[in-house]
C-alpha cells in the first residue's frame, strides 16, 4: 500500500495542526486537542444521581393542573371522612318533623328532608361510608389478586393456568348483578359485608393487569442479574418483580375505587346495600327521589357529592395512568 502524506508525516513525528493541510489540495486539518474547547453540548453533570422511574413520574405530575386540584380535593374528602364533625356540627340521625322540608337557611344550609334531618349534615357524615366501603374494597382487591395475578404471571406453568381460568370465571360475572344476588341473601348488612361482597366479584381485574406486569417484569435483565447471583425465586419475586409491577395495578385501583363508590351507592339506592339506619349517600339519594317530582331538590345534594368524589378519583387515576405508563410519557 503506497504511502500517504498522512502516514508520512507520522512516520517523521510531524504532529498535525490546524494551521495547515496534511492532504494537499483539501481543505482538512487536524487540530490538538489542547486547542479545541468543550462545548456546551458535550457538558454533562456527573454530581447528580439519574432519576428512577417513581421519581421521574412524580417529577412529571407534580406540576400538572390535574393533579393538583385532584390532590386538594382528595385531601379535602379524606379530612371529612376522616373528621366529619368539623364540617358539620348537627347529628345527622337527629330528626324533627316540625322542620321537615324546610328551604335552605342559615340554620341549615341545604334545608331539610321529609323526616326533618338535616340535608347538609347527612351529606358530609354520609362521605366516612361511602368513601370508606370504596377504600377497603380497593385494598382487598389489591391484596388478593394483585397477589394471585404475580404469582401467576412468575411462576407460570399451572398455577398460571389456575389462577386464569378461575379468574375468567369470575370475570365472566356482572359485578352489579353478582352483587345484587349476593347482598339479598345476607342479612347482617353493614360495611364490611359490602366491601366482602364486592371484593370477591372485582379481583379478577386487578389480577390479569397483575399478572401481564408480572410476565414483562420477569423477563427483564435485571431479574436474570438478581437470579445469577444466587437470589431465590420468592425472593426475586418481592425484591424485584413486585415493585416494578405496581405502576398500571395503582392506575386501575385508583379508577376502580371511584367505581366501588357508585357501586355501593347503587345498592344502598335498591335498599340492599347498607342498613336504612346507616348514613349513605345511596339511601339519600333513593329518599330524595320520591320528592323530586314535588319540586324538592333533596336528590341533587347527595348526588353532587358522590358525583364530585367520583371525578376526584377519576381525575387522579388519569394523571397517574400518564405518568406511570412508558408509552404515555414518550408521545
Amino acid at each position: 500500500m503506497p504511502d500517504t502524506p498522512r502516514t508520512d508525516a507520522l512516520e517523521k513525528g510531524e504532529a498535525p495542526n490546524a494551521a495547515r493541510s496534511i492532504f494537499p489540495g483539501q481543505d482538512r486539518f487536524v487540530a490538538d486537542a489542547e486547542d479545541v474547547e468543550l462545548l456546551k453540548v458535550d457538558e454533562f453533570v456527573d454530581d447528580v444521581d439519574p432519576a428512577g422511574f417513581w421519581k421521574s413520574a412524580w417529577q412529571e405530575i407534580r406540576t400538572k393542573p390535574v393533579f393538583i386540584i385532584s390532590m386538594i380535593l382528595l385531601i379535602i374528602i379524606l379530612a371529612i371522612v376522616a373528621f366529619p364533625g368539623l364540617f358539620a356540627h348537627q347529628d345527622p340521625q337527629y330528626a324533627n318533623l316540625e322542620d321537615s322540608l324546610l328551604s335552605p337557611s342559615s340554620a341549615h344550609w341545604f334545608g331539610t328532608d321529609l323526616q326533618g334531618h338535616d340535608i347538609y349534615s347527612r351529606v358530609i357524615y354520609g362521605a366516612r361510608d361511602s368513601v370508606l366501603v370504596g377504600i377497603l374494597t380497593t385494598l382487598a382487591v389489591v391484596i388478593v389478586g394483585g397477589l394471585l395475578g404475580v404469582f401467576a404471571g412468575f411462576y407460570g406453568g399451572w398455577l398460571d393456568s389456575l389462577i386464569s381460568r378461575l379468574a375468567d370465571i369470575f370475570f365472566a360475572i356482572p359485578l352489579i348483578l353478582a352483587a345484587v344476588v349476593t347482598m339479598q341473601m345476607i342479612s347482617a348488612r353493614t360495611v364490611y359485608t359490602v366491601v366482602l361482597v364486592l371484593a370477591i366479584f372485582s379481583w379478577p381485574q386487578i389480577a390479569r393487569i397483575a399478572r401481564s406486569s408480572a410476565i414483562s417484569a420477569r423477563n427483564e435483565e435485571f431479574v436474570d442479574a438478581s437470579r445469577s447471583l444466587g437470589s431465590s425465586r420468592l425472593r426475586t419475586l418481592f425484591t424485584h418483580v413486585i415493585p416494578n409491577s405496581l405502576g398500571p395495578v395503582i392506575v386501575i385501583s385508583t379508577i376502580s375505587l371511584g367505581v366501588f363508590i357508585v357501586t355501593e351507592a347503587t345498592l344502598s339506592y335498591l335498599g340492599i346495600g347498607l342498613p336504612s339506619t346507616a348514613v349513605s349517600w345511596g339511601i339519600d339519594i333513593a329518599a330524595g327521589q320520591q320528592l323530586l317530582r314535588e319540586g324538592q331538590p333533596i336528590l341533587f345534594y347527595p348526588a353532587a357529592a358522590l358525583a364530585i368524589t367520583v371525578l376526584v378519583f377519576m381525575m387522579l387515576g388519569d394523571v397517574l395512568r400518564d405518568a406511570l405508563d412508558p408509552k404515555a410519557r414518550t408521545r
